[in-house]
C-alpha cells in the first residue's frame, strides 16, 4: 500500500515538473508588458464592451417597451402580464439550451468570425420584433435571439481566459470583465435615455417599434465592425499585432500554463467539466443572481413608476441607478483583483443588494428611500454576477474544460431568469411584497453560502474540498508553485499540481 502511495506521489511530482527555470520563466521587459496590456485593451474591450451594451439592449428593452404600449398593440392589453412575462422568458428557453454546445463549437472557429456572426444574428433577431403583430411573434423573435446570444455571452469569459490568459492574466481579468459586464448596466443607464427620447417621438410607427429598430441595428453593424478588427488568438498572425507583441503575449499567455492548441477540443474534459460538482454549485449561485438581474432589468421602469412617476419619468429615471452599478463594480472589481480573492467581495455586494430589497419591502412612503434601495439593488447584483463569472472561469484551467464548463453553470443559472420574469405579476402590484420579500431572502442566503464556499469542506462523493483548502493540501504536497512558472493544464486542467484555484 505504501509503495502504491509512493508511486502516485512520484507520477504528480512529475506532472508538476515543467522546463528549465530559464524556458519556464521568460524574462520580459515590464514597460513594453504595459504598453502591450494597454494596446490589447484599446483593440479588444471596446468591441466587446459594444457588442455587450447593444446585447444587453436587445435583451432588456422589453421592459421599456411594456411602458410604451407593446402589450396594448400585440397582447390584447395583457391584464393578468402573464403574456408579457412568457414573452419575456422565451428568450432564456433557447439561450439556456444552446449554449454548452455552442460554446464548445465556437473553439474551432476564428473568434472574431464566430463573435460577429452572432451579433448579426441576435441584430436581427431583435430588428425583427418590430414586425410582431401577435404573441406568436413576439415569441418567435425572443427565441432567435437567445439562440444568437447563447453564443456569445457564455463565449466572451472562455476567449478572454481561454488558455489562463489568452489575452490577460489572472491579476488583470478581473477589472477588464467588470469593465466588460459593466456595459449590462450601462445598457441599462443607456436604454432609459433612449426609451425616453423615443416616448417623447411623435411617428407614424408606434413607439415600442420604433425602440427595437433603433436599438437593434447597431449590432448588425458592430458585427461586421468585429469581424474584421476583432484580434483573434495571440499565437495566430494578425495585423493588429508586430511580431515582438506577439511574442510577448504568448510569453505572457504560457505564464501559468499550457494550451491545448489551436481550435482543438480535448474530451477529457468535456467529461470531466460534467462530472466537477464545483460547477453545479456555481449555477445554482448563479441562478439565484440571474433571478434577480432578469427581475429588476425587466420591471425597474414598473417598479419606479409605482413610486408615483409617470411613464417618461419612470424611463428616465432607471438611468442613475444602472450609472451608479457601473462605478460599483468597476471599484469592486478592481479590489477583488489587488486581494486576488472573488468570495469576499462576492458576499458582500450580494448584502448590498439584500439592504435595497429589505429597504423596497419595509419603507412604503418614503420615495426617496426608496430609490436609494434601487441604487443598492442595481450596484449588488451586476457587481455579483460580473465577478462570478471571472472566479468560475479561471478556476476551470483548460481552454475546453473553460468552454465546457462556463456555459454549463450559466446555463443552471439562467433558468433562474426565467424564474425572474415571472416575479412581479401585475396582480401583486404596486407593493409586490412576495417578490421584494423573497429577494431579500435570497441575497442573505447568497452571501452566507459565499462564506461557507470559502470555509467549510463539503463532501460529495468520497471526498471534495473548498478552493483554499485545497490549495493548502497542494502547497503541503507539492510545495507553492514558483511566481511565473508554467504549469501544465493540459492533461488534468484544474486538477494539475501546481495549479492554484483563485478563493
Amino acid at each position: 500500500m505504501l509503495d502504491q502511495n509512493e508511486k502516485q506521489s512520484d507520477v504528480l511530482r512529475e506532472d508538476l515538473q515543467v522546463p528549465s527555470r530559464s524556458a519556464s520563466i521568460l524574462s520580459v521587459d515590464e514597460h513594453a508588458e504595459r504598453r502591450l496590456v494597454r494596446k490589447i485593451d484599446t483593440r479588444i474591450l471596446p468591441i466587446l464592451c459594444l457588442l455587450y451594451l447593444f446585447a444587453y439592449l436587445d435583451r432588456t428593452n422589453l421592459g421599456n417597451a411594456r411602458l410604451q404600449g407593446l402589450p396594448q398593440d400585440t397582447l390584447h392589453g395583457d391584464p393578468t402580464g402573464k403574456k408579457f412575462d412568457w414573452v419575456n422568458s422565451a428568450f432564456f428557453f433557447s439561450y439556456i439550451l444552446v449554449q454548452v454546445p455552442a460554446t464548445i463549437l465556437a473553439k474551432l472557429f476564428r473568434p472574431r468570425i464566430w463573435i460577429g456572426c452572432m451579433a448579426i444574428g441576435w441584430g436581427i433577431s431583435s430588428t425583427l420584433m418590430a414586425t410582431a403583430f401577435d404573441f406568436s411573434g413576439l415569441m418567435v423573435a425572443r427565441i432567435a435571439l437567445g439562440t444568437f446570444e447563447a453564443g456569445f455571452g457564455p463565449g466572451i469569459p472562455v476567449y478572454m481566459l481561454s488558455v489562463q490568459a489568452l489575452y490577460y492574466t489572472k491579476e488583470e481579468l478581473g477589472l477588464r470583465m467588470a469593465y466588460w459586464f459593466g456595459f449590462a448596466a450601462v445598457a441599462g443607464a443607456f436604454g432609459g435615455l433612449i426609451a425616453f427620447g423615443i416616448q417623447n417621438a411623435h411617428l407614424a410607427i408606434s413607439n415600442w417599434r420604433l425602440l427595437f429598430i433603433v436599438e437593434g441595428i447597431p449590432a448588425i453593424l458592430l458585427g461586421l465592425v468585429c469581424i474584421w478588427f476583432l484580434p483573434d488568438r495571440p499565437d495566430e498572425p494578425s495585423w493588429h499585432f508586430t511580431e515582438d507583441e506577439r511574442n510577448l503575449s504568448i510569453a505572457r499567455m504560457n505564464r501559468y500554463s499550457t494550451k491545448e492548441g489551436t481550435r482543438s477540443v480535448n474530451k477529457h474534459h468535456i467529461k470531466e467539466a460534467f462530472k466537477d460538482w464545483k460547477i453545479y454549485v456555481g449555477g445554482v449561485i448563479y441562478f439565484g443572481l440571474n433571478n434577480a438581474l432578469a427581475s429588476i432589468s425587466a420591471f425597474l421602469p414598473t417598479i419606479l413608476k409605482t413610486f408615483g412617476f409617470t411613464n417618461a419619468d419612470a424611463q428616465l429615471l432607471t438611468v442613475a441607478p444602472y450609472a451608479c452599478a457601473t462605478v460599483v463594480i468597476v471599484i469592486l472589481s478592481w479590489l477583488s483583483d489587488r486581494l486576488q480573492t472573488r468570495g469576499l467581495v462576492v458576499a458582500s455586494s450580494c448584502t448590498i443588494a439584500a439592504i435595497g430589497y429589505i429597504l423596497l419591502l419595509t419603507v412604503v412612503s418614503n420615495v426617496h428611500v426608496r430609490y436609494f434601495a434601487v441604487f443598492c439593488i442595481t450596484s449588488g447584483t451586476y457587481t455579483s454576477i460580473g465577478l462570478v463569472i471571472a472566479w468560475f472561469a479561471h478556476n476551470l484551467a483548460s481552454e475546453t474544460k473553460r468552454a465546457t464548463g462556463v456555459p454549463m453553470f450559466m446555463a443552471i443559472g439562467q433558468c433562474g431568469s426565467i424564474l425572474g420574469s415571472h416575479i412581479y405579476p401585475s396582480t401583486q402590484g404596486p407593493k409586490y411584497i412576495k417578490g421584494f420579500a423573497g429577494k431579500s431572502i435570497q441575497f442573505l442566503g447568497m452571501q452566507r453560502a459565499y462564506r461557507l464556499s470559502s470555509i467549510l469542506r463539503p463532501s460529495i462523493h468520497s471526498r471534495t474540498v473548498s478552493y483554499r483548502l485545497e490549495n493548502r493540501r497542494r502547497d503541503k504536497i507539492f510545495g507553492k508553485p514558483i511566481s511565473g512558472e508554467q504549469i501544465n493544464t493540459s492533461e488534468n486542467a484544474d486538477k494539475a499540481p501546481a495549479f492554484r484555484y483563485l478563493p
